[in-house]
């Protein structure tokens, strides 16, 4: 079992070098975490699922990688995804797999395709934490979802252990601006015995 980018992936880093990472670790980086059981896309599409209404109103996978969390969404019935992300090499392969209705490279910080409400959800599929986007991410997330609209979510065991990720979404939680459907800890890379939360949180 390779562990190669893995043991580099949650080590803090500016961004630029987080988009060098994963443009280099693009062409294994489907090999590696699906060695390690890869279990936090099918959890999160799963989750999803249960809580949307529409299955075939446009959802956004940001932070989508290679496309395995939208493979998973596919999967779990949903119709029209778009995905974002800051590697121009991890968006050739999710091109590749033919499952989005458009890939755009995102810089980090900048704002999201489309107005306020554009998307019926939000995924943010181990995108955020250690080493990958920082919390302020979820709260461009919240932000752009209009009321209603749901976002998933996944916090890995090193993203649990830093409290100012859960408080984030607490902030939201706390004041009746979002409502919490769904949280629940399980398998995340089980080859390396880490876990996750995974979270479906409505925007009220």
């Amino acid at each position: 079992m390779t562990n190669g980018f893995l043991t580099k992936a949650y080590a803090a880093r500016d961004t630029g070098d987080t988009r060098a990472l994963y443009d280099d670790w693009s062409a294994s980086y489907e090999a590696e975490v699906s060695q390690n059981g890869y279990a936090t896309p099918g959890r999160c599409a799963e989750a999803l699922a249960r809580f949307a209404s529409d299955m075939t109103a446009p959802i956004l996978d940001f932070g989508c990688g290679t496309g395995l969390s939208g493979l998973a969404l596919k999967l779990a019935g949903f119709r029209v995804i778009d995905g974002v992300d800051i590697s121009p090499e991890m968006l050739a392969q999710a091109k590749a797999k033919n499952l989005y209705r458009s890939l755009s490279v995102i810089e980090p910080g900048a704002a999201l395709p489309g107005r306020p409400g554009t998307y019926s959800a939000i995924c943010a599929i181990g995108v955020i934490g250690a080493g990958a986007a920082p919390i302020s991410v979820f709260h461009t997330l919240m932000t752009q979802l209009a009321a209603g609209g749901l976002c998933v979510l996944s916090l890995n065991d090193h993203a649990l252990a830093d409290p100012k990720n859960e408080t984030a979404l607490s902030e939201w939680l706390d004041c009746g601006a979002a409502r919490l459907l769904f949280k629940n800890h399980g398998p995340h890379l089980p080859g390396i015995d880490l876990k996750a939360n995974v979270y479906i949180i409505e925007k009220t």
